[in-house]
């Protein structure tokens, strides 16, 4: 697992199998997100205070290039079938998409407002990004770069974090300034669901197997919800330490990661919990 160490500018790489730090990676000014693309052994992290996406390799930990991006550039997607990764350039309100292998820039697409982040829909072959500056969600068409619809999101005030539930074409969209997660309906088109969670969402994921939808709040709280063809259940919600406002999940084993800034010693850690 590698865990963007913002305040640190670093990435740090983690064995979870063994619950050890396997080395740290420096150099990524204000990095914020991190993606892997494990067929390519190659790790995507964005270098916010450079306004850079940079490409690792996962085995050597060397940089393999650098690329511009807009300003502020935060959340990512992997487009496999065009071989790009897409940046959220949140204050400049565009996507750049950039060629996976070489690192050229493919192209620039506004959006009309602030970004939050994007993904990849495998089912559409769509990109859809958060633009929490018109509070809707814009599907691009990956060929072309044109966006190609606005979905709007009443009730979610500046959309930011998503989570795709690919079978059922249910995006969970977390609102940043309503402490609110939504959930949109994308082949009808909708908000079908809002739920309160804690305040600042930032990181949202699903986990497929076992139809739970985990929120991650900047407030330090995590909500997690039980999914059913659009209708979400309230699993729990607590408060976890300040800062906790990421996580990963395992889709094998339905593990948790959340990295903490101060465990109960202190010192940043990493904690996993399992489902219950």
């Amino acid at each position: 697992m590698f865990i963007a160490h913002m305040g640190a500018s670093e990435l740090i790489d983690v064995d979870v199998h063994a619950h050890a730090v396997v080395r740290t990676l420096p150099d990524l000014p204000d990095v914020h997100g991190v993606i892997v693309v494990p067929d390519k052994h190659r790790v995507y992290a964005t270098a916010t205070g450079n306004n850079q996406l940079v490409a690792i390799d996962e085995d050597s930990g060397q940089v393999v290039f650098r690329t511009p991006t807009g300003t502020y550039p935060d959340g990512l997607a992997y487009d496999p079938i065009r071989n790009t990764v897409w940046t959220t350039n949140e204050s400049a309100g565009t996507e750049t998409v950039i060629d996976a292998d070489t690192g050229a820039v493919r192209a620039t697409v506004p959006l009309g407002g602030e970004v939050g982040n994007v993904v990849y829909n495998p089912t559409l072959d769509r990109m859809v990004v958060a633009v929490q500056g018109r509070n809707d969600l814009v599907v691009v068409d990956p060929v072309s770069f044109t966006v190609t619809e606005r979905i709007p999101t009443p009730g979610c005030d500046r959309p930011h974090g998503q989570a795709l539930d690919v079978t059922d074409q249910m995006m969970f969209v977390g609102c940043e300034a309503n402490a609110t997660m939504v959930t949109v309906d994308l082949v009808n088109r909708n908000v079908i669901d809002h739920h309160a969670v804690g305040e600042t969402p930032d990181v949202l994921a699903y986990d497929p197997g076992i139809n739970r939808v985990y929120v991650a709040a900047e407030n330090g709280w995590v909500s997690i919800f039980e999914h059913d063809h659009g209708k979400l259940t309230v699993q729990g919600s607590a408060f976890l330490a300040d800062g906790a406002h990421s996580l990963a999940l395992d889709p094998i084993t339905h593990h948790s990661y959340i990295p903490i800034p101060k465990d109960h010693n202190g010192s940043p850690a990493l904690r996993e919990y399992e489902p219950s």
